[in-house]
């Protein structure tokens, strides 16, 4: 049975509303992913995503198609991986993750990583902005940008990205590129919300997250991707355990306290980096 979970909305600089939390499929085995996302989206779940690289497009095309729901009630975003970026390289990439998703309009399209050629990324970014204005996307934008890295954008497009997917998380908050984000009107969404690798059993296990999670009745899960909802992140969490999969979209009856709050941004670490740096990652 398909459960019915109200997920506030983010809006995008463009007007596209996208749900607020929803499912990504990072390192889910394609022949796993069908079962997970299929048990997302019995959980409330309407916002899938996926990429190029994680090579289970083909498992999230066919949840989608055996789900049974609107297609206007999905919203799907999969990004362009770094050998692939360039203007024709990247339309061509395009045109088989669509395929491979069994779906005509793609809600958002990233470029996966900036690498460090910037006159191929921004060929890349000519690219989306010919798919946007197609209709083969609603809307586009970035994943594990810096500051600088936009600001290059902003230097030669006017199109300014609608989101930019990075790591964030309690122990690595991004404040300053977040603070950027706000200024120019672009949606933060946060990879990793949990932590990553090791990082997710250390954050999991923090005394603060525990403390707040015992208080409350609930998991220190929970308690992490309430956080995030609160302070406006747009967020992906991933698992492949039914229990876990609803148990990570049942944050939208219980709120933190300013207390809370405020012991939570403590924990924020400039060192807490559980991926790579943007620009060490070609």
């Amino acid at each position: 049975m398909t459960q019915t979970t109200t997920v506030p909305t983010t809006t995008f600089n463009d007007g596209v509303t996208m749900p607020q939390l929803g499912f990504g499929v990072f390192r889910v085995p394609d022949d796993e992913t069908q079962v997970a996302v299929e048990a997302a989206l019995a959980s409330g779940y309407r916002s899938i995503d996926t990429a190029a690289i994680y090579q289970n497009e083909r498992g999230v095309g066919a949840a989608i198609a055996a789900a049974g729901i609107a297609r206007d009630e999905l919203f799907v975003t999969t990004k362009v991986w770094n050998t692939e970026q360039g203007y024709d390289s990247t339309l061509a990439a395009f045109e088989a993750s669509r395929s491979k998703l069994g779906i005509d309009v793609v809600d958002l399209y990233l470029i996966h990583w900036p690498t460090s050629d910037q006159a191929r990324r921004h060929e890349t970014w000519r690219a989306l902005e010919r798919l946007k204005a197609d209709g083969a996307v609603r809307s586009i934008g970035v994943s594990n940008f810096n500051i600088e890295h936009l600001e290059a954008l902003a230097g030669e497009f006017e199109t300014v990205p609608s989101l930019n997917q990075v790591e964030l998380h309690p122990r690595f908050q991004q404040g300053e590129l977040r603070a950027f984000h706000e200024e120019h009107g672009i949606a933060t969404e946060a990879w990793g919300p949990i932590g990553h690798g090791n990082g997710t059993k250390e954050l999991l296990a923090n005394d603060t997250i525990v403390t707040i999670a015992e208080r409350l009745g609930r998991t220190p899960a929970q308690v992490v991707l309430r956080w995030h909802v609160e302070v406006g992140n747009v967020v992906i969490p991933k698992s492949s355990k039914p229990e876990r999969i609803a148990e990570n979209i049942a944050v939208f009856d219980f709120e933190l306290t300013d207390a809370d709050h405020a012991a939570i941004d403590a924990l924020d670490d400039p060192a807490g980096r559980n991926g790579t740096d943007p620009l060490d990652f070609d």
